[in-house]
């Protein structure tokens, strides 16, 4: 018995010490633990910023028959001032007053939406006509980086970390020293705006594409 635990234990300490040194390294910058958002603004060289307060808003979906399904709180962000101006200001007004709208799959009015939906109403109230689907919408534009982005593109997303499958998309609202917003409708929050800058939607970005007015 004494033999067995002998040879066990070196490699329990072992296993110990490598996720130790593991759990170091993740996320961690000057001996500090640090957000996705404020690891991806230091390796771009930008500045930390304090995260404002956030409000908390309770959205019901409701059903075509009428029936209403159980309340979801959703943690809103600050809504913050963008850049765009002309077309693509009025697709992000138009995109914004869509809030709290439930998730609906092949969704296109304020009873529902989904991701792809939501982009084409927006547009379509600034006089703009684009594709309905997002694998159609990541074709409609020119490809940028994610260093390029600027309010009125569209990012695309998979369904898993590393897929090259575009499942989701989002309309950027903002890009500045803060970081970059952007709203869609989320299957479980319906439409919200949100930071691209989390460990969530970075692991998931595909591509993003620029209209072309």
């Amino acid at each position: 018995m004494r033999t067995v635990t002998t040879k066990i234990l070196p490699v329990l300490l072992l296993a110990l010490l490598l996720l130790a040194g593991c759990h170091r390294k993740l996320n961690y910058r000057d001996g500090q633990y640090r957000s996705a958002r404020e690891m991806v603004r230091l390796k771009k060289g930008g500045r930390s910023v304090a995260v404002s307060p956030r409000s908390k808003i309770k959205t019901v979906s409701t059903l075509p028959s009428g029936e209403k399904t159980k309340a979801v709180t959703v943690t809103r962000r600050p809504q913050r001032t963008g850049s765009a101006t002309g077309t693509l200001a009025s697709v992000i007004e138009a995109a914004r007053s869509y809030q709290g709208t439930p998730y609906l799959f092949g969704g296109t009015t304020r009873l529902g939406l989904d991701c792809s939906g939501l982009l084409q109403l927006s547009f379509s109230e600034a006089g703009v006509s684009i594709p309905r689907s997002s694998n159609e919408q990541a074709v409609w534009g020119i490809p940028i980086k994610v260093t390029e982005l600027q309010p009125g593109d569209l990012i695309f997303f998979g369904a898993s970390p590393g897929s090259q499958t575009i499942t989701h998309v989002g309309l950027v609202t903002v890009v500045d020293d803060e970081g970059v917003d952007f709203i869609h409708a989320s299957t479980s929050l319906g439409v919200v705006e949100n930071s691209l800058e989390s460990d969530y939607y970075l692991s998931r970005f595909i591509r993003a594409v620029r209209p072309q007015l």
